[in-house]
């Protein structure tokens, strides 16, 4: 679904894909500007992933669609136990988890990183890949206007990385320096995706 969507709307250029394990768990955290940026994901990720995705999303046929590729309905007002129960559970089978770390739409700069996304690298010990999609949300655009078609758009992957310092404790302070470092290393990752493609 996500190839056949960029190819036919917009110039894709994916690099670094070769930098997310071709085995074993691993987390895929990428900013979040458009609607596009999952289905494009799904699409671009060299490994079958599962995106935690707002739950108004699954109804009607798109609904079936996504739970037919096996993408995870998220409760956004509140701790969705079931949606994490699922996620730790496709990292525990060795799977990919796809999160959208800020939340929800917005500057896409990972200057927020919600606490969901350490909780689950803390849990599960999986690495975390930064992921940076650029060209579906530039400045000036109304937040969800789609990208101009057969507009450029890239996808960055960084190098995967253990957001624990290695004491593997799972406390509140433990948490907030887990997100601490992945905002940093996000941000980080964003940057260097900047400057790479001139974006």
């Amino acid at each position: 679904m996500g190839i056949g969507l960029a190819r036919a709307g917009w110039r894709v250029r994916v690099l670094g894909a070769w930098r997310v394990p071709a085995s074993g768990p691993v987390i895929l955290a990428a900013n979040h500007a458009n609607l596009v940026d999952g289905p494009l994901l799904m699409g671009m990720s060299p490994r079958p992933t599962h995106f935690l995705v707002k739950e108004e999303m699954f109804t009607g046929p798109v609904g079936a669609v996504l739970r037919g590729v096996g993408q995870i309905p998220v409760r956004r007002a509140s701790a969705d136990r079931t949606a994490i129960t699922t996620a730790l559970q496709v990292l525990a089978d060795g799977g990919v988890l796809g999160v959208f770390p800020e939340g929800t739409r917005g500057d896409a700069d990972f200057a927020q990183v919600q606490g969901g996304l350490a909780y689950l690298a803390l849990r599960s010990g999986a690495p975390v890949v930064p992921v940076a999609v650029l060209g579906t949300g530039d400045r000036g655009r109304t937040l969800g206007a789609l990208p101009p078609l057969r507009g450029r758009i890239d996808v960055v992957f960084g190098d995967p990385f253990d957001a624990s310092d290695g004491s593997r404790l799972r406390t509140r302070r433990a948490m907030r320096e887990a997100s601490e470092r992945l905002q940093t290393r996000l941000a980080g990752h964003l940057a260097q995706a900047r400057e790479l493609t001139g974006r």
